[in-house]
């Protein structure tokens, strides 16, 4: 059984796989000081409730966007899995696709991850629109080769930011308004971001697409991405695993070595 970890800005993902197959996951809050033993008691007890035993875990692989997490998150491998984890980014770990841009080193693990998975799972050329802390826009080539992107605020913190910098707006909820003109505050800045956000993302796709030489594919993938996919159809697959599978994919890679 594999251990696949997606560790986010915002929040971090643990998933379970049999083969290609994810079983279960769980997600808690980001957070760079939970030590090795909170992560590891956290996690072997959600474990215990589906009656699956740590010695069950044969492999781990972890992505990452969040370095000062990953000390603690690997110590906990190691000592209550007993498992050394692949990390994406690690100069031994193949990833099968390559950064195409000017400075490679810079682009996140979970994108590269995301990358392989698109390729893998739906082949390219293809644009990846990722519903994260920041919402991202990745354009890989018939290869699965990452070529460079765009990255936007995400809808989270467009929110956050709203009601930090204008006194009298509230925090609202994240929903697809009834109708797109509000009659009252709240339903106004529901209508703004979720259909501004809709606006942003049939924008980015259409530019992407007139400086792309060939047809472009649109994945969708994230927490969010259901909200959003149902206002448009600018979508051709919307995967919630994209990055698991994609982990799915380089532990199975690097084990074939």
């Amino acid at each position: 059984m594999l251990l696949a970890i997606d560790i986010g800005n915002t929040n971090s993902v643990f998933a379970l796989a049999e083969g290609e197959s994810v079983r279960t996951t769980w997600r808690c809050v980001t957070d760079t000081k939970r030590t090795a033993d909170e992560y590891g008691s956290w996690l072997t007890q959600l474990m215990g409730l589906e009656w699956i035993e740590p010695q069950r875990v044969t492999g781990i692989v972890i992505a990452t966007v969040v370095p000062e997490s990953l000390f603690n998150v690997v110590g906990m491998c190691r000592r209550y899995f007993r498992c050394e984890p692949l990390v994406v980014g690690s100069p031994t770990v193949d990833l099968g696709v390559e950064a195409r841009v000017e400075r490679p080193k810079e682009v996140g693990a979970d994108r590269m991850v995301n990358a392989l998975s698109a390729h893998r799972r739906y082949g390219g050329p293809a644009i990846i629109i990722d519903f994260g802390t920041a919402t991202t826009f990745d354009v890989i080539d018939d290869g699965g080769h990452y070529n460079g992107g765009v990255i936007a605020p995400g809808i989270n913190l467009s929110l956050q930011a709203l009601h930090m910098a204008a006194a009298r707006l509230p925090r609202v909820d994240i929903r697809r308004p009834d109708t797109v003109i509000g009659r009252t505050t709240v339903a106004c800045m529901q209508s703004g971001v979720y259909w501004g956000y809709v606006g942003l993302i049939e924008g980015i796709v259409a530019r992407i697409r007139a400086e792309w030489p060939a047809p472009l594919k649109v994945i969708g993938t994230g927490g969010l991405v259901p909200l959003f996919a149902e206002a448009t159809t600018v979508f051709d697959h919307v995967d919630g695993d994209l990055t698991l599978h994609g982990l799915i994919a380089v532990h199975a890679l690097n084990s074939a070595h």
